[in-house]
């Protein structure tokens, strides 16, 4: 809230604290008299709160307060009216694509906020996915473990857990969030999304656990349960070799010949936020697989992944 100042005062703090008020209010009153126009209604009455620069004469009667509290509420009703404009048309083809509907968008809506966007946009520390985040990684610790349990019931406690591990960690969820594009549906701050955020494995990956965490509330476990072992726990092979990649095609490569494997950095882009690295998996100098990642440790990984399929396709 603007308070009354003193007409009398003369002093450079006064004069400063008049110049930062005669800036905020122009800012509120352009972005007023734009959403105005958009809708087709009528502006602010002429007048001098509405044209004339702060002076020393003027003060901010309760009537002024009250159209500029009014213009900050329609900033944030525009907020929320382009939040219900993208849940409608972009979250729907999120629906189609996972083949869920929610009974409650506002649920899925929720999922899909950063708490870059949330900071940005004012929604307080309850309005992004985190706490989604929180209940999604609960719900597919049990998922997963029930599976295990029941898929392999030779299999011991030790190496059920290494398993589990392999099929929810951070690269393996965020490989698993790259197959339905979810980074394309997130809501980001602009600092975020310009630094590469949509494809950051730490980004996706809790979006992906508070979008579990979202149906789990929407429709009950048993949609959850769907949801993961349609999306997370399907082709576990495959999934298992992606996380164990570098281990996995080490291990073959010293138990079938006696070649060296190195990874070759090729290419290195993008400023030092948003990097991108392009690897090569090398076996005695004979490219077997190449990588692209946000880290050269990432690149590495999906570098060994290639190699693997590479050797292993002929035996198939």
């Amino acid at each position: 809230m603007i308070s009354k100042f003193r007409k009398d005062c003369i002093c450079g703090r006064c004069s400063r604290a008049d110049q930062e008020r005669t800036e905020l209010i122009q800012c509120l009153l352009k972005s007023y008299r734009e959403v105005c126009q958009a809708k087709g209604l009528g502006g602010l009455p002429k007048g001098r709160i509405a044209t004339a620069p702060f002076q020393k004469e003027r003060m901010f009667d309760s009537g002024s307060q009250t159209q500029i509290a009014m213009i900050a509420g329609i900033s944030q009703q525009q907020d929320r009216l382009e939040r219900e404009k993208y849940m409608e048309y972009t979250l729907n083809k999120l629906e189609k694509r996972i083949g869920y509907s929610f009974q409650d968008k506002k649920l899925l809506e929720r999922a899909m906020i950063h708490s870059s966007y949330a900071n940005e946009h004012h929604l307080g520390k309850l309005g992004c996915n985190e706490r989604l985040e929180f209940l999604g990684d609960a719900v597919l610790e049990v998922v997963s473990s029930d599976f295990l349990f029941r898929t392999f019931p030779e299999m011991p406690e030790g190496d059920m857990t290494k398993t589990r591990a392999s099929l929810v960690c951070e690269p393996t969820l965020a490989f698993c969030a790259q197959e339905i594009d979810l980074g394309g549906f997130l809501l980001l701050g602009k600092g975020e999304d310009a630094t590469g955020g949509r494809g950051r494995d730490s980004v996706v990956s809790d979006a992906m656990e508070a979008l579990i965490g979202a149906i789990y509330l929407d429709g009950g476990f048993a949609n959850a349960k769907e949801f993961i072992h349609r999306f997370i726990l399907n082709d576990m092979e495959h999934k298992k070799l992606f996380y164990d990649s570098k281990t996995i095609l080490q291990e073959i490569v010293q138990g079938h010949t006696d070649e060296t494997l190195t990874y070759v950095l090729l290419k290195e882009e993008g400023p030092d936020h948003n990097k991108s690295f392009e690897v090569s998996a090398m076996l005695d100098g004979q490219e077997i697989g190449r990588g692209i990642g946000r880290t050269k440790k990432s690149a590495e990984q999906r570098a060994a992944y290639r190699g693997i399929l590479t050797i292993r396709k002929p035996q198939e």
